[in-house]
């Protein structure tokens, strides 16, 4: 192939994998709470649903994951730690955003925001300068609890933030995934029983002699199955990254 010819085709390919979303080389940054962030041994067999997340896309996609327990967008806002993901971000980027189940806890004022006030005001923050830098933001809305009533019905628990997510994402057109949706029609399907499994249930041990009955937090296979169902979501959609994602892992 002549010289001429094959700059030309070169071309073409990177041209290509660029519009197909084929895209390689590239991080995400996870920035949310407990339900998101990395879990150690001592709380086995607990793990947050952006733990494991590289495994599921393509060689050349790095997760970097600064979800933190117990943050809310202000108090990760206000500890320095979106400033630290600010500083990282390099233009082709993603940050993956996930607040809500501790921005409702009206009981902290490290933490509490309103939803449709600070809470609203905190995402577009994140989607604005995480564009400035050229990096790519996606919002989700927080996972479900698992809230059964008496009847055996889910019950949200999660008042106007989802709401409020919605709202930001379709204003600013932001890549969103409603993970409060999936989440919910997934634990309704599986029922108060089974769904059991998927949070942190565990039986009485030496670190827990009571045994946990978590609905909030979610076991290792939840998380993965959590995960999974973002993914699937953004394939579905066909968000930008989703033509990274390893679709023989889904």
């Amino acid at each position: 192939m002549k010289p001429v010819k094959f700059i030309v085709f070169v071309l073409m390919v990177i041209t290509l994998q660029y519009c197909t979303g084929d895209q390689k080389g590239f991080t995400i940054y996870t920035i949310g709470d407990s339900t998101m962030a990395d879990k150690g041994p001592g709380v086995f067999p607990e793990k947050g649903w952006c733990q494991d997340l590289a495994v599921y896309f393509v060689p050349g996609v790095k997760v970097i994951n600064h979800a933190v327990n117990g943050r809310s967008t202000k108090s990760f806002i206000d500890e320095g730690r979106w400033q630290t993901v600010l500083d990282s971000l390099m233009p082709g980027d993603y940050v993956f955003i996930q607040f809500g189940h501790n921005d409702e806890k009206d009981y902290d004022t490290t933490r509490y925001t309103t939803p449709f006030g600070t809470y609203r005001d905190n995402l577009v923050r994140f989607v604005n300068e995480t564009r400035a830098k050229g990096a790519n933001p996606v919002l989700f809305t927080p996972i479900i609890r698992r809230n059964f009533n008496d009847e055996g019905i889910l019950v949200p628990t999660h008042g106007d933030y989802p709401a409020a997510v919605r709202m930001v994402a379709d204003s600013l057109e932001v890549a969103f995934i409603d993970h409060e949706r999936l989440t919910q029609e997934w634990v309704v399907s599986l029922g108060d029983e089974a769904s059991r499994e998927y949070y942190l249930w565990t039986a009485p041990d030496d670190r827990y002699p009571e045994g946990r009955q978590d609905n909030t937090h979610l076991s290792l296979k939840g998380a993965d199955a959590v995960a999974r169902l973002a993914l699937v979501e953004a394939i579905d959609r066909q968000l930008p990254f989703a033509g990274s994602i390893n679709k023989e892992k889904i």
